[in-house]
């Protein structure tokens, strides 16, 4: 439990490292979604016609790329990239005084969502695709439970490894259970607010038709309220370790 005089302490510095914080998280959204996107119109014109292997491709890229943006970023703003993983992180550690403070999460969503929408169009540049809106209709029963099942896991797995004193493989863990995800579910596992408002402005292999948006983001919110539980029944003091969510940061 932080003392008064710490938690002065520990606020002030979190308000002088906001702005550095919020870079980061949309630098860091941003470049996975460049990696998404871009992975994925890859995958489309190196094996045209061969959908499995476009989704290794893609899944595969989304591996590596997600978990070296967390070992370089991480230490600067924990490499949330996610708007899901901040509010679990002000949800469970606010008892304690640790975490995201609410005006804080929202800030980091505003990044992560301009960054998303920013990597998408990146991806486009880079690969000389035009600037769209996606086409792709993905809001099926299977789909969002699939949204709900990818979240609830990946917010029980981040708060599990560092309230288990294992930080320091949320990396790794992280990005191998993102590219699990996307075989074991139909929706190829988004878990995530922002990087699904990106990937609508990518006509591509990786988009998600606008209309999809709001059933895919509501499924993901479900799947924050099943992991938050998990996390409480197997961890119930996992929120005093919320500042070192996803991983160890300043």
């Amino acid at each position: 439990m932080l003392t008064e005089q710490s938690r002065q302490v520990k606020n002030a510095d979190v308000t002088s490292s906001l702005p550095r914080r919020l870079l980061a998280e949309l630098l860091g959204t941003a470049l996975l979604v460049a990696v998404v996107v871009g992975s994925g119109i890859a995958a489309q014109q190196l094996s045209p016609g061969d959908t499995g292997l476009q989704l290794l491709e893609n899944s595969m890229a989304t591996v590596f790329g997600l978990a070296a943006l967390i070992l370089m970023l991480g230490p600067v703003s924990g490499a949330h990239f996610n708007p899901v993983v901040s509010l679990a992180d002000w949800f469970l550690g606010r008892r304690s005084g640790a975490g995201l403070s609410l005006a804080e999460v929202a800030a980091y969503s505003v990044a992560q969502i301009f960054g998303a929408v920013g990597g998408a169009a990146l991806a486009n540049v880079m690969f000389d695709v035009d600037q769209a809106i996606s086409t792709k209709d993905r809001a099926t029963g299977g789909h969002l439970v699939a949204e709900v099942v990818a979240t609830a896991g990946l917010v029980a797995l981040i708060f599990a490894l560092v309230r288990s004193d294992r930080g320091a493989l949320a990396a790794p863990a992280v990005g191998g259970y993102i590219g699990a995800a996307y075989w074991f579910t139909s929706s190829t596992s988004f878990a995530n607010p922002a990087v699904t408002i990106g990937r609508v402005f990518s006509d591509t292999f990786a988009g998600i038709a606008p209309g999809s948006v709001a059933p895919f983001v509501l499924a993901q919110l479900v799947g924050l309220v099943v992991g938050v539980l998990v996390i409480l029944v197997l961890y119930p003091d996992a929120g005093d370790r919320a500042d070192e969510v996803v991983i160890p940061h300043s």
